[in-house]
């Protein structure tokens, strides 16, 4: 029998990737081999290795700037979370007397499904470092970390609020319309929905939505935090729009025969860069390291 080995997949290398996220946070080859200590030729060269190892163009080029072409933005995402995952790791071996303070801002169901274990397995490899948390919303968190009042943040972005730009993407997830096992909820006519109030992008996008496919709805129940939110599903009060990773248990996505409208995607972002000491640049690495493993 003939048993033919399947295609080997070629490995992208760190260097190549640190050429990318290099490109992309200059805007040009020329600048970014001064970032990674190369020469413009170096740069033009790893590019086209690139290139030759995915069997297509990455960047549009022109005379002023360089982009990545619309379907291999996600190269980008991909090269930050390598990265920061290589530094993680060897910052354990080569980084033990880090110290300092690093005050971090998440929201309260990142906080509650992500940030305590990653801040666990955080602490026992930098015992040096303590890290300060608020839970906030995002709009506050953004204006926190302008201020100088918060070294990371850790928002929602791609979702339509001011200020959330220039936040690298963490993870990207979908929210779904979430109901009690078994619940009557979204069957009723209005349909009730538990939301936050107006300055909520998930309320903003579940309320379009609805409005959308011509859906009578009713607020009916109000609350700023993800516990509030469950509460009023598992009492199978009324539907919510959550995150996907927020389902479980007895909290399930609502089946397509009750005709619920899709809603949008969006992202879990990282502010930083304002303040970027040894232990504020640790937390974020290790952040980074962690959202990988779970995207």
């Amino acid at each position: 029998m003939n048993i033919q080995a399947a295609p080997r997949i070629p490995l992208l290398d760190l260097d190549l990737l640190q050429t990318v996220v290099a490109i992309a946070d200059t805007g040009s080859f020329s600048n970014a081999a001064a970032v990674v200590h190369r020469t413009p030729s170096a740069i033009s060269m790893q590019v086209k290795k690139i290139e030759v190892m995915l069997g297509r163009p990455i960047f549009v080029r022109d005379s002023r700037s360089v982009r990545f072409l619309p379907d291999c933005a996600f190269l980008l995402d991909h090269a930050r979370r390598m990265l920061a995952l290589n530094r993680d790791t060897v910052a354990r071996f080569v980084q033990p007397d880090v110290q300092g303070v690093v005050r971090l801002g998440a929201p309260d169901d990142v906080a509650e499904r992500f940030l305590l274990g990653m801040l666990r397995r955080f602490g026992e490899t930098h015992c040096c470092v303590t890290v300060n948390v608020v839970v906030d919303t995002t709009d506050r968190m953004v204006d926190a970390y302008h201020a100088g009042d918060l070294d990371l943040a850790i928002i929602t972005c791609e979702a339509g609020f001011s200020g959330t730009e220039e936040a690298e993407v963490l993870m990207r997830e979908k929210l779904v319309w979430a109901t009690r096992r078994g619940g009557i909820a979204a069957q009723q006519v209005p349909l009730p929905v538990s939301v936050w109030d107006e300055t909520c992008v998930w309320r903003n996008a579940a309320t379009k939505a609805l409005d959308g496919q011509g859906m009578d709805w009713r607020v009916a129940f109000q609350s700023g935090n993800i516990s509030g939110q469950r509460a009023a599903i598992l009492a199978d009060l009324a539907v919510a729009p959550i995150a996907h990773y927020g389902l479980g248990g007895d909290i399930v996505e609502a089946p397509a025969k009750y005709g619920l409208p899709k809603l949008p995607g969006y992202a879990l972002g990282l502010l930083h860069g304002r303040n970027d000491n040894s232990a504020v640049m640790a937390a974020a690495d290790h952040l980074r390291a962690c959202f990988s493993r779970e995207g």
